[in-house]
């Protein structure tokens, strides 16, 4: 039902309530004349509320044909109360309808607009009038029931074009921010594979010169390509359309989805990678093992590729109750001040977004605190357990 779905509710409530508002001013003493007449017509008021309400709530069955038919039937009642009030009636009695012909058009002002609700509100006040005041003379008739018609038909009308507005770009908003978390997961992806390749094409044809020399170039240009592509976002008008499921997932998980983070970062262990685990396992929901695992899989790239072969490096996997804890530490030269944000900019993701961009995903934060003796990285995030 969509933004909507108040508004009709609230119509559903008006129209009862002035049925029941109808039947109050039947049950008085004296103003109608055929009082049996004007249960008939309190009747058909009741049986077209319950008609309308189911209807409305139905996006496919709302239309012209639904909002004429209301317009109509309103009217129809609302012409009604002459056979109703009969010569007892004075000038200026209510009409045997009370506040109910009103619900259209507030209907028609929520589904059409303001313009839509003004229409009908000239509509259902000129009927008004013309019982009111036969022939229309102003001096006479009491203009403040059409005066209403027009402010609840108009005001109503605008206030409910404004929420689809706002509905509209909230949505669109969803979109923008669910295509660029599928873009930067995607970004990582390539970062951790295609990426790499091509940086080392490049540095091991320019090692072996003549025609690798050449192939490495090539590669060193499509690198340059693909890392401006998955660092630009894309164009607005170019988002897509389609709601996209965001990549994160609920904080509970099942048993089936949950691994060790321990056991799956074990692998990393080698004569120059320590890796110290608690005793008991650390279980995490599987996804966010497997993006822990791969953020610490390129902090050691990085510490390969910056620090050298003979760096050492640390992994610390601490369990903290409700966050779980992950620390990477090298004893290589330090990260020069501002170079992050230099190769951010230059479209180099590895820390921006294979490592702080996972994290982030997770609901985590990271941590980087780098010295002329080594660099620290904690990756820190919910267990998402509880």
């Amino acid at each position: 039902m969509g933004i909507e779905g108040p508004f009709w509710r609230a119509i559903a409530v008006f129209r009862i309530a002035s049925v029941v508002y109808a039947a109050v001013l039947l049950l008085r003493a004296g103003g109608y004349a055929h009082p049996v007449t004007g249960w008939i017509v309190i009747g058909v008021m009741a049986f077209w509320t319950g008609i309308a309400t189911l209807a409305y709530a139905q996006p496919g069955v709302r239309g012209w044909p639904l909002l004429v038919l209301d317009l109509l039937t309103a009217v129809g009642c609302l012409l009604a109360t002459p056979y109703v009030q009969g010569s007892l009636a004075t000038p200026g009695t209510m009409p045997i309808t009370a506040t109910w012909v009103a619900a259209p058009v507030l209907a028609w002002g929520v589904h059409k607009g303001r313009r839509a609700g003004a229409v009908s509100a000239a509509l259902v006040s000129a009927a008004d009038l013309w019982l009111r005041a036969p022939g229309f003379d102003l001096a006479t008739v009491p203009v403040n029931g059409a005066v209403l018609l027009f402010m609840a038909g108009v005001v109503i009308g605008h206030v409910a074009q404004l929420a689809k507005q706002a509905e509209a770009r909230m949505q669109r908003a969803v979109e923008i921010e669910a295509a660029g978390r599928e873009r930067e997961r995607l970004a990582r992806g390539i970062h951790d594979s295609v990426l790499q390749v091509l940086a080392l094409v490049q540095r091991r044809g320019a090692e072996i010169g003549g025609e690798a020399a050449e192939l490495g170039r090539l590669a060193g240009e499509q690198e340059a390509v693909l890392r401006e592509l998955v660092r630009s976002g894309p164009r607005p008008e170019r988002a897509p359309r389609r709601r996209l499921i965001p990549a994160r997932r609920p904080a509970s998980a099942a048993p089936q989805d949950l691994a060790d983070l321990s056991d799956a970062l074990r692998r990393y262990g080698s004569a120059r990678v320590t890796v110290a685990t608690p005793a008991e396992p650390v279980t995490l929901p599987r996804r966010t093992v497997e993006e822990l695992v791969a953020a610490v899989g390129n902090a050691l790239d990085n510490v390969r590729r910056h620090c050298g072969p003979r760096a050492r490096a640390w992994i610390l996997v601490e369990d903290a109750g409700e966050r779980a804890i992950v620390t990477v530490r090298d004893d290589g030269p330090g990260i020069p001040e501002g170079r992050l944000a230099e190769a951010a900019a230059e479209g180099r993701l590895g820390v921006s977004q294979s490592i702080q961009g996972r994290i982030a995903d997770l609901g985590g934060t990271v941590s980087i605190l780098s010295s002329p003796d080594g660099t620290e990285i904690e990756m820190s995030v919910p267990s998402g357990l509880s």
